[in-house]
């Protein structure tokens, strides 16, 4: 008696089981976070524990799509420092991009680099950074000054910090120092 009581239940089980399985199987399942936003955010890239990078942002969009994307649609700064913690050199741009996977960050908007240690200065519209290389280009019209000397181009590559850059097709006036011999 009790095994046929045992039965009449499971068969009473086994439908409402069958519709909350096809109920399941039914409903389209997303694998993927919505977009997720954050307001005054710091990010910091470090390297056996010694801080490297810090980008600072006002604002930043999350988006997981193909390819995680991070977007700054009301800019950022990033900052480059020494292993001393000194300041090397900054980026500021009005928009960018941070492709997550390719390890690029694209600069657009009034795109500003100083070299603190140089005293150089960078204007351009748009500007990449490999992360991974660890290296900044760019292929649109730049302005590079030093001082009182001003030189343009059609674009340049520079090694992560910007300590050595250089221009395609610069034009602008140069002055050279002759060193004694």
């Amino acid at each position: 008696m009790a095994t046929a009581i045992a039965g009449l239940f499971l068969l009473a089980l086994l439908p409402s089981c069958k519709n909350d399985v096809q109920t399941v199987l039914s409903l389209d399942v997303v694998d993927t976070l919505p977009e997720m936003t954050a307001r005054d955010i710091e990010i910091i890239y470090s390297e056996r524990a010694k801080v490297k990078i810090k980008l600072v942002s006002p604002y930043l969009v999350n988006k997981t799509e193909e390819e995680p994307v991070l977007y700054f649609p009301q800019g950022f700064t990033v900052y480059f420092y020494d292993s001393a913690l000194n300041l090397q050199s900054t980026i500021t741009a009005d928009y960018g991009i941070s492709y997550e996977k390719k390890k690029i960050m694209e600069a657009r908007h009034n795109v500003v680099v100083e070299n603190m240690e140089k005293g150089e200065k960078l204007n351009t519209e748009e500007l990449f950074w490999d992360r991974e290389k660890q290296l900044i280009y760019s292929n649109k019209f730049v302005k590079l000054t030093t001082g009182e000397q001003v030189v343009t181009g059609d674009g340049l590559t520079s090694e992560e910090p910007f300590d050595e850059v250089f221009i395609a097709n610069p034009k602008g006036l140069l002055e050279f120092k002759e060193e004694p011999e």
